[in-house]
C-alpha cells in the first residue's frame, strides 16, 4: 500500500505581497521560535483526471511531480475530521512512474467508474519553504510561498495559462493546532495575503481555463429536501447521501480503515431500505434490480465483518469464565477457529470491489440519480409520502413484533424475531429518510427504532454464537478435549436470549407511545402502535 500523509493546511492570496521573500516576522506567533528557509524547489507536476472531471468535481487530484524531496505519484482524497482548524488531505504517495500506478488508481475507481484517465494540467512551481519550529527545534509548521504557472493539457489544444502566486500554511505532522494557524494567518493578513478561495491549485486552473460557455460543475451533494420540498427532492436527497457515502468509503475499505467496511455495508442497507419503503416515489420496477445488486455488495463486505464480531462476542465471553471452569485449549481452538473462518475475507472484499459487478452497480447508480424513475406522487409535498411510508413501515414492523411475541420460545421464534429485526432496521431507516420533512417526531421513531434494532440484533447474534458454540464443542469432541467450557458459555448465551425477549415487550411499548399515551395491544390481537398512525394531508400525526 502507497505511503500516506496528513495534510491540514490553509491557502492564501500572496500576489499582493512585493516578492516571495516578503513574508512578515513569523517568530511574533507563540511558541515559534525559529523560521528556516530552504532553498526553493522547482516542481513539475501533471495532473491525471478523466475528461469530464469526476475526481476534480470532488476534490480529489492525482498528479505526477518532479522536483522537491517528495517526488512521485500523489494521490488526495479529503477526509473528514470533525473540529479540524483546516482542511483535511490525506495524500498517498507512491514512486515515480510512467503511468498512473495502480496502487492509487483504484482508490479512485468508486469515482472514476471506468472512465480513463488523462493529463488534464501541468503546473510548474518555484517553492520556496520556511520551517516554522518551536524552542526545543520541533517543527510546528511550513509555509511555503509557491509561484505558480499552470495550463490546461485537456482537451487537447486547449492550452489555457494562468499564473499566480499563493502561500501554504500546513501543520507539522498532521497536527491539529488552530491556535498556531490563527496566529499565522494574522501575521500573514498584515502583510497582505488573504484567504484563496480555490480550495487546491487544481480547482483555481480549472475555473480560470474553463472554456468559454462552459457551465459551472453541480454541487456534487445537493442539500436534502425539507417540509417544503417535493417528495422526490426528498427520497433522491436520501438517496444521493447514501451513494455518496458508498463512493468515499470504497478508497477507505481498500486502505483497511478502522470501522470502513461495516460503514459501508451500513450504506449498502440504508439505500435499500429506500427503494423498498418510497416505492410509491420511486419505481420499484427501476429499483428492485439494484436492490438486489446491493444485497450481494453488502454480503460480500460482510464476509469478514461478520466472523469478526462473533469472534469478538466469543472471545469477551470466554474472558468472564473463570479459570478452573477453562477446561482444555478453549482459548486456543478458539483463536484457530477464527483464524479459519476469516481467512481470505479481505481478498474476497477487494475482489468484490475490483470486479465488473460493483463497478456495473457504481454506474447504475449514478445514471438513476441522472435521471430518477420517479412516480406521480415524487410531485407532491414530502410530508405526507413521508408520512405514508413511515406508517406503513411501522405497521410491517408491529406485525412482525406481533407474531415473534405469539410464537413459543425455540428456533421458530429465533427466526420470527430475526425477521423482527429486519423490519426494525427498514422503520428506522424510513424514519430517518423522512426527518429533514418531518423532524421532531421522525427521529423519535427513528431512535426507538434503533434501540429496538439493537436489542434483536444482540439476540440474533446470540443464536449465531450458539451454533458456532456448538460447532466448537463438537470439534473439541473429535480431538478428544472437554467440550464443558463450550456447553457453559452456550448456556450464558441461552441466558442472554431469554433475558432479552422478556425485555422486548417492554421495549416494544416505549417505542409505541412515541405519539403519545396509550398501550400497545399485544399479541394475537393486531398490534399497530400511536406512532404509526394514519397521515392525515398536513402529514404524519406524531
Amino acid at each position: 500500500m502507497a505511503d500516506t500523509v496528513r495534510e491540514i493546511e490553509r491557502k492564501y492570496e500572496a500576489d499582493a505581497l512585493p516578492g516571495p521573500a516578503a513574508l512578515p516576522d513569523l517568530t511574533r506567533a507563540a511558541r515559534v521560535a525559529t523560521v528556516t528557509a530552504r532553498d526553493p524547489d522547482l516542481l513539475d507536476a501533471v495532473y491525471y483526471d478523466t475528461a469530464d472531471q469526476r475526481l476534480a468535481a470532488e476534490g480529489v487530484t492525482l498528479r505526477r511531480r518532479t522536483g522537491g524531496p517528495d517526488a512521485g505519484w500523489h494521490l488526495k482524497l479529503p477526509a473528514a475530521v470533525p473540529g479540524a482548524p483546516a482542511p483535511v488531505r490525506d495524500e498517498l504517495r507512491a514512486p515515480l512512474s510512467g503511468s498512473p500506478p495502480p496502487e492509487l488508481t483504484a482508490l479512485v475507481r468508486s469515482r472514476t467508474r471506468g472512465a480513463a484517465l488523462v493529463p488534464l494540467v501541468r503546473l510548474r512551481t518555484r517553492r520556496t519553504v520556511r520551517e516554522l519550529r518551536d524552542a526545543a527545534g520541533r517543527p510546528l509548521a511550513e509555509v511555503a510561498v509557491d509561484e505558480v504557472e499552470a495550463r490546461r493539457l485537456h482537451p487537447e489544444g486547449a492550452g489555457g495559462r494562468v499564473r499566480w502566486r499563493e502561500i501554504e500554511v500546513e501543520l507539522a505532522g498532521g497536527a491539529a493546532d488552530g491556535g498556531l494557524l490563527d496566529e499565522v494567518e494574522r501575521l500573514l493578513a498584515e502583510a497582505g495575503a488573504r484567504p484563496s478561495p480555490a480550495p487546491s491549485k487544481l480547482a483555481r486552473v480549472l475555473a480560470a481555463t474553463a472554456p468559454a460557455g462552459t457551465a459551472p460543475a453541480p454541487p456534487a451533494q445537493p442539500p436534502p429536501g425539507d417540509a417544503g420540498s417535493t417528495a422526490g427532492d426528498l427520497v433522491l436527497g436520501y438517496v444521493r447521501t447514501q451513494v455518496r457515502a458508498l463512493v468515499e468509503l470504497d478508497p477507505a475499505v481498500r486502505r483497511d480503515l478502522p470501522d470502513a467496511v461495516h460503514r459501508m455495508r451500513v450504506a449498502t442497507r440504508r439505500l435499500r431500505s429506500a427503494f423498498r419503503s418510497y416505492g410509491a416515489v420511486l419505481d420499484r420496477a427501476a429499483t428492485d434490480p439494484l436492490g438486489g445488486e446491493l444485497r450481494w455488495l453488502a454480503a460480500e463486505l460482510g464476509a469478514g465483518r461478520d466472523q469478526e464480531v462473533l469472534a469478538g462476542r466469543l472471545t469477551s465471553a470466554l474472558a468472564g469464565v473463570d479459570r478452573p471452569l477453562r477446561m482444555g485449549p478453549v482459548a486456543g481452538r478458539l483463536r484457530a477457529w477464527s483464524a479459519r473462518s476469516r481467512a481470505g475475507a479481505r481478498d474476497r472484499v477487494l475482489g468484490a470491489l475490483d470486479g465488473p459487478r460493483y463497478l456495473a452497480l457504481l454506474q447504475d447508480l449514478h445514471t438513476l440519480l441522472g435521471a430518477p424513475p420517479l412516480r406521480g406522487p415524487a410531485a407532491g409535498p414530502a410530508p405526507p409520502a413521508a408520512a405514508r411510508a413511515v406508517r406503513d413501515d411501522c405497521r410491517r414492523l408491529a406485525r412482525r413484533i406481533e407474531a415473534a411475541l405469539g410464537t413459543p420460545a425455540g428456533p421458530a421464534r429465533d427466526v420470527a424475531l430475526h425477521r423482527a429485526r429486519k423490519a426494525a432496521k427498514r422503520a428506522r431507516y424510513a424514519a430517518e429518510a423522512a426527518t429533514p420533512a418531518l423532524g421532531r417526531p421522525a427521529r423519535e421513531i427513528t431512535a426507538g427504532a434503533k434501540e429496538l434494532q439493537q436489542l434483536l440484533g444482540d439476540h440474533q447474534d446470540g443464536v449465531v454464537a450458539r451454533a458456532a458454540l456448538r460447532d466448537l464443542a463438537e470439534e473439541a469432541r473429535r480431538a478428544g478435549e472437554s467440550g464443558f467450557t463450550f456447553g457453559l458459555l452456550y448456556g450464558r448465551e441461552e441466558a442472554r436470549a431469554a433475558d432479552l425477549e422478556r425485555a422486548l415487550p417492554g421495549r416494544w411499548a416505549e417505542f409505541s407511545r412515541l405519539a403519545g399515551p396509550g398501550e400497545p395491544p399485544g399479541p394475537p390481537e393486531p398490534v399497530v402502535p400511536p406512532a404509526c398512525p394514519e397521515a392525515p394531508p398536513g402529514g404524519l400525526r406524531l
